[in-house]
């Protein structure tokens, strides 16, 4: 049995491949290591299997907004830690990854040194942020209830919702995942009501909440 479980979430081949190699010097060779390149990717190795030690999630994936990949994760998975790990080094993209519920935030210019170590203190039941970004910053009350809400989709709804926000109609998302469209009416019905708005427009202008870029 592998010592840690571990599912790398990110889009990009060489980067994922970058941190296979950290991981496994820095863990030992019997850490299992599963990689994802898309949100739909990750859902499906979480519907196979809940009991993961931990996610590295990119910020930007495919089938996310922003910080939706890890609300929704937080809001279904909650036993599961979710570090997140990007290009983007803003404070403020940090501060709100912490708010969001991550227990830590991996820039991806750091060393393999400080990714080793970020991973060994989460998988030990601590968190690890960066030091120079441990300023507070407080989420808007409307980033709060946009979070609240997504946490409380299931993963289908989630997908509906993004295909939604992308400008799809019920004809298409039907199609593309292959149920009726009675269903799809059903899913907007259940999300519109968790997420407390009436129009397709009021759905992706709160999804927007959780874009990576915060407005000053």
């Amino acid at each position: 049995m592998a010592a840690f479980e571990i599912l790398i979430a990110d889009d990009h081949p060489l980067f994922r491949s970058a941190l296979q190699q950290a991981l496994t010097l820095g863990l030992g060779p019997d850490v299992r290591l599963v990689e994802a390149a898309s949100i739909a990717e990750l859902e499906a190795c979480l519907a196979q299997k809940t009991d993961w030690d931990l996610v590295l999630l990119d910020l930007n994936m495919p089938g996310a907004y922003g910080f939706s990949g890890l609300v929704l994760l937080r809001g279904q998975y909650p036993h599961i830690p979710v570090v997140m790990i990007s290009a983007q080094e803003d404070p403020s993209i940090v501060a709100r990854s912490r708010e969001f519920g991550a227990s830590g935030f991996i820039p991806k210019s750091s060393p393999l040194e400080t990714i080793q170590q970020a991973v060994r203190l989460v998988l030990d039941g601590e968190v690890w942020w960066p030091q120079q970004t441990q300023e507070a910053i407080a989420l808007s009350a409307e980033a709060k209830a946009a979070s609240a809400g997504l946490a409380s989709l299931t993963p289908q709804q989630f997908r509906v919702l993004t295909m939604v926000c992308d400008g799809l109609l019920n004809k298409q998302i039907a199609y593309e995942l292959s149920v009726s469209e009675a269903t799809v009416k059903a899913h907007v019905t259940a999300i519109f009501r968790k997420l407390g708005v009436r129009t397709r427009t009021q759905a992706a202008l709160l999804l927007q909440q959780l874009e990576s870029i915060p407005s000053n």
